[in-house]
């Protein structure tokens, strides 16, 4: 769990935020999203480490049938502290020699927050031009990941690409963009 002072500090983070893309969220207000995190602690931690890692999360959506909020991560280019990663825990198993620090979904796990899918990865890109420099793991089908292939996005040319690449792979310019509900 955070500290006092850990806590207040990601808060008016995610406050300063919220309030500079107001229009990213309209009609959304920050005393509800604000009763929500300080009723989560749990969800306050995985955030912390969402913005720790360089992911800039911040609210894209309301879901009112649920009650649920949607934090993205929302740093123009894929968070540097979740760069050089494989796919997942067997793609980091199968490698026999340069293994990386570890997974995109085993930190995901760990964190309590979720890969972003195709969808929502595209439903990113209406905010602003994300990943022009850099690519981000998506969440990969599993028939895909089954022959060994892993899903990436990245924004070039105006428009999102998806691509493949083996699970096992990592480079210094993809990391992961992440999701949390609340």
């Amino acid at each position: 769990m955070l500290s006092t002072d850990q806590t207040k500090g990601l808060l008016d983070i995610l406050k300063t935020r919220f309030e500079k893309n107001r229009n990213w969220h309209e009609g959304l207000e920050w005393l509800n999203i604000l009763n929500k995190l300080e009723a989560n602690p749990q969800k306050l931690w995985a955030l912390n480490e969402m913005e720790e890692t360089g992911g800039e999360p911040d609210v894209v959506d309301f879901d009112e049938k649920t009650d649920t909020y949607l934090f993205f991560d929302c740093a123009t280019e894929s968070p540097k502290g979740r760069r050089s990663l494989c796919y997942d825990a067997e793609a980091l198993a199968s490698r026999k020699e340069y293994k990386p620090q570890d997974s995109a979904i085993n930190l995901a796990n760990n964190w309590g927050i979720e890969v972003l899918t195709e969808t929502q990865y595209r439903y990113l890109q209406q905010f602003g031009k994300f990943d022009s420099k850099s690519s981000s793991w998506i969440k990969t089908p599993d028939d895909i990941r089954k022959l060994g292939g892993a899903l990436f996005c990245d924004y070039r040319y105006g428009k999102v690409f998806t691509y493949h690449n083996g699970a096992e792979s990592y480079y210094a310019a993809r990391g992961f963009r992440a999701c949390l509900s609340l």
